[in-house]
């Protein structure tokens, strides 16, 4: 059981806290080293975690679509990591994916980012080594990049979301490689709020809210009030039209735009199956004077490439094992096609601006959120359509989902199960662009 407050005691025990910003025009250090956040009630036990450049979330990178990201990263952890930039196409050498892109970078050492940021949207980063670890302890942080000609809001606020396992002294809990964790929905907090860029509004502001999903596990059902707003965008990608705001799932490591005008205290709440929960919230300070009264537009359109009528190569990736799950021929608990973990050869080979469909088939008893590094695909509707773009594919318990990408990119590009736990006993792949 999640320990939020109920949405009957809107006087909420979880503390809500700003994450930092930066923007920067030049090469920056980004520094992993140990931090802690008040997760607990204030007057209580801080948590000790991990971080970037002090906190943890780490620092805001925030730059305009076009601009190049250079950043050193500097390990001041005891352990071995890397940063992997999530949801970015950017060349292959710079996707921080160890044994397939770079070599670790151990504690004391450091390594350099530099790459070109070619689509607008919401995005973040993160550990890719130990991450069902190194991500629950906090090393992450969102980046974000600003259209060319931005739309008009009051405010751009960031929102994470992310749960903990803390004990009753706020400390966090062992256990990062339980197998029963892995083998089930893997490692679910206790304790889960947001972390917001800004902490206040004024009635009458629009704004621009990004959620990121940075929790290892937790699928996030997710209803947001005092807003009258639309969704704009889904994992940095704009949609062809913006959506009425309704109660939405958010897995791991997918994003979500909304640009609305605010009516009231906006609450973040946890719909579950035995009670709503508050999560946080953004309390009101005033109020606009000059309110927006225009419509809500869609976002510019991503340049993507666009599909070819009849795919290159139409695949099937099976999702197979876990607690209750079938058996498989791989040698850990979850499997693709009966292979688990990294294999010497790819699951599939495309030549550069070829498309390929890949039907994601879930035959497990646990949902799934498959994430491909390197590019954005559609989702396909059932009846072939393409339909929303996306890097993370959320695909639910006994179902499937077909994807398209046109895979332009040349490199190793790794495909998981962004359930961290998942992805470390056995649910990754790997797919080369020549």
């Amino acid at each position: 059981m999640i320990r939020l407050t109920r949405r009957t005691f809107m006087g909420s025990t979880l503390a809500v806290s700003a994450a930092p910003r930066w923007a920067f025009p030049a090469t920056e250090v980004l520094r992993s080293e140990p931090v802690s956040l008040q997760i607990l009630p204030e007057g209580q036990n801080a948590t000790a975690l991990l971080g970037f450049n002090g906190s943890s979330p780490g620092p805001e990178l925030r730059l305009r679509q076009g601009e190049t990201l250079a950043v050193r990263f500097e390990n001041h952890t005891d352990q071995p990591s890397s940063i992997h930039w999530h949801g970015i196409r950017l060349p292959n050498a710079m996707d921080g994916v160890p044994g397939l892109t770079q070599p670790l970078v151990q504690p004391g050492e450091a390594f350099d980012y530099s790459f070109t940021v070619p689509d607008a949207g919401t995005y973040w980063y993160h550990s890719h080594h130990q991450s069902w670890e190194q991500v629950a302890r906090g090393l992450y942080g969102p980046l974000i990049v600003e259209e060319a000609v931005p739309p008009h809001v009051d405010a751009d606020i960031t929102i994470t979301l992310d749960d903990w396992r803390l004990d009753d002294k706020g400390a966090i809990m062992g256990g990062f490689g339980d197998m029963h964790d892995f083998s089930h929905a893997g490692r679910l907090g206790n304790y889960a709020m947001i972390l917001p860029s800004e902490k206040t509004v004024r009635i009458g502001d629009r704004l621009r809210l990004r959620l990121i999903n940075t929790a290892t596990a937790r699928i996030f059902p997710v209803r947001i009030e005092g807003l009258n707003a639309k969704v704009v965008a889904l994992d940095g990608m704009p949609l062809s039209e913006p959506r009425d705001l309704a109660d939405m799932e958010i897995a791991p490591a997918q994003r979500v735009d909304i640009i609305g005008d605010v009516t009231a205290q906006i609450d973040f709440l946890f719909v579950a199956r035995d009670g709503i929960y508050e999560m946080g919230s953004l309390s009101v300070q005033g109020e606009n004077p000059s309110p927006a009264n225009t419509d809500i537009s869609a976002l510019p359109r991503a340049r993507l490439p666009d599909l070819f009528e009849n795919p290159d190569k139409s695949l099937t990736l099976r999702m197979e094992g876990g607690a209750m799950g079938g058996g498989h021929t791989g040698d850990n608990i979850w499997a693709f096609n009966g292979a688990s973990g990294l294999q010497e050869k790819p699951f599939a080979t495309f030549r550069r601006g070829e498309t390929g469909i890949i039907e994601l088939i879930n035959d497990t008893n646990f949902p799934h959120g498959i994430h491909l590094h390197g590019h954005h695909f559609h989702e396909l509707d059932s009846d072939g359509t393409p339909g929303d773009f996306r890097d993370t594919s959320l695909v639910k318990r006994g179902t499937s989902q077909k994807i398209a990408a046109v895979f332009d990119n040349p490199g190793k590009w790794l495909m998981h199960c962004h359930m961290l736990g998942h992805q470390a006993s056995g649910m990754k792949t790997w797919i080369e662009v020549t």
